[in-house]
């Protein structure tokens, strides 16, 4: 029994990772830049129903980011994606009114904060005289606002599906 639910947590980890890569890949044009809402970051809350879904989207964050996006994005992004999966997984039995709200905010404020940074130093607009403490805030709201629809609303919502469902809740939860 042991050895099954291993092999299913490794399934879990590759078709996760997978979904990310495609959701990210497929809808290409809201996956990456500075204004962006990365429907994939919905999967972060997966963590809620165990910790072997951290590896899954972390992997599939990396993936995505080697495939479609720059070195930065593939160490930064993934970076912020770890950690938002670890706090997050801490967070998984936190409800507001059955929600899993709490849960949802990890992602927003890693991403904000990390690739609002990366974008103003790494990536700055030329045609802007801002000085590069706007442009990290200015840049962490855009990131936060695409996080807070991916992941306070998606990712919400995804959640709540999965635990109301019998039959999906049965796949996902595995602790």
């Amino acid at each position: 029994m042991n050895q099954n639910s291993s092999v299913r947590k490794l399934v879990h980890c590759g078709v996760v990772a997978a979904i990310y890569v495609v959701l990210c890949l497929a809808l290409q044009p809201l996956s990456y830049g500075a204004v962006q809402v990365r429907v994939a970051e919905a999967l972060c809350l997966l963590p809620v129903f165990g910790a072997e879904y951290i590896v899954g989207v972390v992997l599939g964050c990396f993936l995505a980011n080697l495939l479609g996006s720059t070195i930065v994005d593939v160490i930064f992004g993934t970076l912020a994606t770890l950690l938002a999966c670890l706090v997050t997984y801490k967070l998984r039995n936190v409800r507001f009114k059955g929600l899993a709200i709490a849960a949802s905010l990890p992602p927003v404020l890693f991403n904000a904060v990390i690739i609002g940074i990366e974008i103003a130093v790494m990536f700055p607009d030329p045609t802007s005289s801002a000085p590069i403490w706007l442009a990290c805030i200015t840049n962490g709201i855009s990131v936060g606002i695409g996080e807070l629809i991916s992941c306070t609303v998606l990712g919400v919502v995804l959640v709540k599906l999965i635990e109301s469902n019998a039959a999906l809740r049965k796949v996902f939860a595995t602790e």
